[in-house]
């Protein structure tokens, strides 16, 4: 009996983190892989290469961009649970703070979000609503802005809700947790871009880093105040 107790506990944590973010950013990738498997280098056109680029593009690879709709759709849905079990293990690691509400917060405007843009993406696919080039051109403008600036911005707010508890109760390692602050800011910033076109380059770089710094922290993040005390017991007795 008293083996089993400390098992349940531990499993009560919800699903695993790591794995969470691994599910979600390897349908990301697919979705990435996909497109070039299906359509070549020509796969993602920006929506600033004009309307009648876009819809041309939009009836000649339709399937492609259908498919990855579909996968862009369904890696937002394990980032949404990633948000939703974060929040939970922080609360009852002792994080009485707004953090992890802000990146409860964030995490769930990511996927929601992601699934917009995946709405406007599929969209696009129809040929029957592209038709008209400015329609065509709306509905990529749609899914850029909101699976570009949207989701790396409610990306950066989840990493920052869990990387400032990190940093001041000792939850992850201090190199982890300051780098997700560097990956929140920059994300955070990213914002900017829907105004200055140059600081787009801010977008790949809170997307991938982010899904990287979550994958670390979900394996890394305790999964109980217990397992807090123990790793601070190690550090404790190494010292010399």
């Amino acid at each position: 009996m008293n083996d089993i107790q400390p098992t349940s506990r531990r499993r009560s944590g919800g699903p695993p983190l790591g794995i969470l973010a691994i599910v979600h950013a390897g349908l990301f990738l697919l979705a990435l892989i996909v497109g070039f498997a299906l359509s070549g280098a020509g796969a993602f056109l920006s929506p600033f290469a004009g309307a009648d680029a876009v819809a041309a593009h939009a009836h000649a690879d339709w399937a492609a961009i259908r498919v990855g709709a579909m996968l862009q759709f369904g890696s937002a849905v394990p980032l949404g649970i990633y948000a939703a079990t974060a929040f939970a293990r922080l609360q009852r690691l002792g994080a009485r703070v707004p953090g992890p509400v802000i990146g409860f917060t964030g995490g769930l405007t990511a996927s929601i979000l992601l699934m917009v843009s995946a709405f406007g993406s599929y969209l696009l696919s129809r040929p029957e609503l592209t038709s008209d080039p400015r329609l065509a051109l709306a509905f990529s403008f749609l899914a850029f802005v909101a699976g570009g600036v949207g989701y790396v911005v409610g990306l950066g707010l989840l990493i920052a809700g869990m990387a400032v508890p990190g940093v001041i109760l000792g939850l992850l390692p201090r190199w982890l947790a300051w780098a997700g602050l560097v990956v929140a800011a920059l994300s955070e910033l990213s914002f900017l871009s829907l105004a200055v076109e140059p600081l787009q380059f801010l977008l790949p770089i809170g997307r991938f880093a982010g899904m990287a710094w979550l994958i670390a922290a979900g394996f890394l993040l305790p999964l109980d105040r217990r397992e807090v005390r123990d790793r601070a017991g190690v550090r404790e007795g190494v010292r010399p």
